[in-house]
């Protein structure tokens, strides 16, 4: 009985000791996470309800920065405009994505140079890359320009058109993008089994039915991670509005980032700019359950 006290004791005091080396091992990541984003999640939360200018002490106004959100028309331009970007840039760049995946997949000598070479974009900066495009886009200097001009075609004014400008920058945006969608999905395609690709080349399968019935279900989960950080990042863009556009023309492509840029480091609303983040910060997390309850569906694949 003596016996299998102590035996008890010794595993409570080993467990104990594991728990506490456990909690020391993830103390510094749960130190920085509060620090940098717990604690400013709270700042902004209380700067929302206030009138907080960077200058006097903020006073508590209630939910009159949230009333004023509603009326403001520039804020639901902008909402709109986030909103179109997040379309027409994250489902293009995962189908692109996934088709270089697929026609870089296969062993050759070059192919790693093919791979480096989409993929180089998306570690260059994202100011060097606008600045680039904004030399292409330059209606007097700019390479498209001076292709039309060449193939006999008037020039366009792109980044200074209403109805092009939110299409220039979602091409840019696209274009240094599918490179970091085409490395994952690479990723994923080398988890699949190569005995289902033989078996289904016995059973007479072309390419497509392949990629039909084995490789498209077996890159679910794939999918899903790039269809959910991609929401996210969409609706956080900036750098690009601000360097090519600058929310113009007639607003047509400013974002939700763009405007608490512009009503706390401009106009110095940090109240109100406060507001316009807690609203996408609870935007981005509805969207984002919402993706997580329905787009997860399906994602066991047996490949017994």
């Amino acid at each position: 009985m003596a016996g299998q006290q102590s035996v008890k004791k010794f595993r409570r005091t080993r467990g104990q000791v594991y728990d506490n080396c456990a909690y020391a091992m993830i103390f510094p990541a749960y130190f920085v996470f509060t620090i940098f984003i717990l604690v400013p999640i709270g700042v902004v939360f209380y700067y929302s309800i206030t009138n907080f200018n960077l200058y006097s002490k903020p006073e508590i106004v209630g939910a009159l920065n949230y009333v004023n959100l509603i009326k403001d028309a520039d804020f639901l331009i902008s909402v709109q405009n986030t909103l179109f970007y997040t379309i027409f840039t994250l489902f293009p760049q995962l189908a692109l994505g996934l088709l270089a995946a697929v026609l870089l997949y296969r062993k050759s000598r070059l192919l790693p140079v093919f791979r480096t070479a989409f993929y180089l974009p998306n570690v260059m900066s994202m100011v060097c890359i606008s600045m680039v495009w904004l030399w292409i886009y330059d209606p007097t200097f700019g390479v498209l320009n001076m292709l039309l001009k060449t193939f006999g075609f008037s020039t366009k004014q792109w980044l200074q058109d209403p109805d092009m400008a939110m299409f220039c920058v979602i091409l840019m945006s696209i274009w240094k993008s599918c490179g970091y969608s085409m490395v994952i999905f690479l990723s994923g395609l080398t988890s699949i089994p190569d005995s289902l690709y033989e078996a289904a080349s016995l059973d007479g399968a072309n390419p497509f039915r392949k990629f039909l019935h084995i490789t498209w279900p077996m890159l679910r989960p794939t999918t899903f991670f790039l269809l959910v950080t991609g929401i996210v990042n969409s609706f956080s863009v900036f750098e690009q509005v601000n360097i090519m556009t600058g929310g113009g023309p007639l607003k047509m492509t400013t974002t939700i980032v763009h405007q608490i840029y512009r009503r706390g480091f401009l106009e110095f609303k940090m109240g109100y700019a406060s507001a316009m983040s807690v609203v996408l910060l609870a935007f981005s997390v509805l969207v984002t359950v919402f993706v997580f309850k329905y787009g997860s569906k399906g994602q066991d694949v047996d490949v017994s």
